[in-house]
């Protein structure tokens, strides 16, 4: 199985392809799908590949006592959990719009199935995709019965262990080749000592085939860019359209200029990437030019005599003669010529430049 598959309709992702950046909606949009509709404007505006929601099934994501429970936190849509989730989830019919509405943006569009009859649902209406959130990457039947599905995966790893990671491989694996992993810490917002970037590193080393990629929590952008540098080819960042609206994940969410931005550098830092092939580029030329040192004469050297290491030094010259790393090879061989002090010593008059001297 390659490093590299398609995510999206004609987007790969792993490889030598540009990273793809999630904006992840979530919630974050108030219960409210004119707002929705505005964030996934803005990511769209902003550069990001996708925008993602959180679609639940309740009744199928929580048990009457958990919807049941007094809910009085400072964020709270209702007096009950229950009340608050209920405000915050869109119907199947308000999906259906904001795809359509993500169509007609140019942008791709996905959610997180937090529950099997989630899944179902997405599946349903052709996502690209789907996200497994933390929450259920240790939820094996659910992993399961989703990569049985088909359809490309994301899955992040909040809250595990590498060896439950090694299990979820396993088991996506097992059912569908097209999937990756993402390093992520569960906590809102999240404090750079606990993001352990050197974990993405380690996935690649466990999981050689597939694309490794980072989903973050974390103020500010750094750390997502350090990610693409050390190899991330998937970015998830939680993104809002104001930081100070009530609901837990807003203070760890990307405002639009913050996204923008993310976005650039991202860009910056896969150009600068590069090949991974070191050589001397055409934009180091002028300079190896100017400041380029070349082998010469450190005394006369009369023509026909065998040069020795005390005859040289290393200087810039005009014209360019020998580069430096050569100057060994200089050793042993004849001048052909006679060579001033200070002048530069050319292939041109050196016997058999490049070759054992045989006398």
């Amino acid at each position: 199985m390659p490093l590299k598959f398609e995510l999206c309709p004609g987007r790969m992702i792993g490889g030598s392809n540009p990273c793809f950046i999630i904006a992840e909606i979530g919630q974050n949009h108030q219960g409210d799908i004119e707002i929705a509709k505005k964030m996934i404007r803005m990511a769209k505006d902003c550069g990001a590949d996708c925008a993602k929601f959180q679609k639940s099934e309740l009744q199928d994501r929580f048990n009457r006592q958990a919807l049941d429970r007094p809910y009085t936190s400072k964020h709270s849509w209702g007096k009950t959990y229950g009340e608050h989730k209920r405000h915050l989830e869109f119907s199947h019919e308000q999906y259906r719009e904001l795809q359509k509405y993500a169509e007609e943006v140019g942008i791709f569009l996905t959610a997180s199935g937090m529950d099997e009859m989630a899944v179902e649902f997405l599946h349903e209406i052709n996502v690209p995709f789907f996200k497994v959130a933390s929450c259920d990457t240790n939820n094996f039947p659910y992993l399961e019965k989703t990569a049985k599905k088909g359809r490309p995966m994301v899955v992040s790893s909040g809250m595990q262990s590498m060896e439950t990671m090694r299990r979820v491989y396993q088991t996506v694996k097992k059912h569908n080749q097209n999937f990756c992993i993402l390093q992520c810490t569960s906590a809102y917002p999240l404090e750079a000592e606990d993001v352990n970037l050197r974990v993405i590193t380690e996935y690649q080393k466990e999981f050689p085939d597939i694309p490794i990629g980072y989903s973050g929590h974390e103020t500010g952008i750094y750390i997502s860019v350090a990610a693409v540098a050390l190899g991330a080819k998937v970015v998830e960042r939680h993104v809002t359209l104001d930081k100070s609206w009530k609901g837990s994940d807003h203070e760890a969410s990307l405002e639009p200029a913050e996204l923008a931005e993310l976005v650039r550098a991202i860009r910056t830092v896969e150009r600068a990437l590069g090949t991974g092939i070191k050589q001397m580029l055409p934009c180091e030329k002028v300079c190896h030019s100017k400041l380029g040192k070349s082998v010469v004469a450190k005394k006369a050297i009369p023509r026909g005599t065998v040069i020795s290491l005390d005859m040289l030094d290393v200087k810039v010259a005009e014209p360019k003669g020998v580069a430096p790393e050569d100057i060994f090879q200089l050793v042993g061989k004849k001048v052909t010529a006679d060579v001033k002090e200070d002048e530069s010593i050319t292939e041109d008059v050196v016997d058999s430049y490049g070759k054992k001297d045989k006398n």
